[in-house]
């Protein structure tokens, strides 16, 4: 069993992305810039055309729920940190990641995220996994399998609160 850490590990992220397309596909814009409260977290286009995602100063529940544009953000943003900390040359900053502005660009953009972190998962070791040399961001001095069991966690619950936020958007148009 040459690699059984990150067959496991592997065979957990599908399972999490299975979830994610389910609820990435057919989304549409116009839910992604719905609110579901009169506060939460959003994004807001810029006089430049680029759209920019609120940053929380705190977590506490009554900031309000996030509209599902900020939730696909932070998907994109954590997502593009790992990529760029973990395989790349470790410069990118949240203010560098901003929102696609539309659901096919946000289906793509993730997608593309979903195929760079795959096969660089499939370019590991079980070795690899056991060692800190990637392991910048979000966590530090843990092994590099810690952040990708991160990852599967993290795009498992992002995928639940768009689901959630899709069945909310759902019932509010009736």
């Amino acid at each position: 069993m040459a690699n059984e850490m990150r067959d496991c590990l592997i065979r957990q992220f599908e399972t999490a992305w299975a979830l994610t397309q389910f609820h990435l596909n057919g989304l549409a814009t116009e839910e992604c810039l719905w609110r579901p409260a009169h506060q939460g977290l959003h994004v807001h286009q810029d006089s430049d055309g680029r759209w920019r995602a609120d940053w929380p100063e705190r977590e506490d529940y009554d900031i309000g729920p996030s509209s599902i544009a900020w939730l696909t953000w932070h998907l994109g943003f954590w997502w593009s940190m790992v990529l760029d900390h973990s395989f790349g040359d470790g410069t990118l900053s949240r203010e560098g990641v901003m929102w696609p502005g539309n659901a096919d660009d946000v289906r793509a953009w993730i997608g593309q995220r979903q195929g760079q972190w795959r096969a660089a998962l499939d370019q590991l070791t079980d070795d690899d996994l056991r060692s800190t040399q990637r392991t910048r961001w979000p966590l530090q001095d843990r092994p590099f399998g810690d952040v990708v069991a991160w990852v599967n966690i993290e795009l498992t619950k992002n995928a639940a609160e768009i689901g959630y936020a899709r069945f909310l958007h759902a019932v509010s148009k009736r």
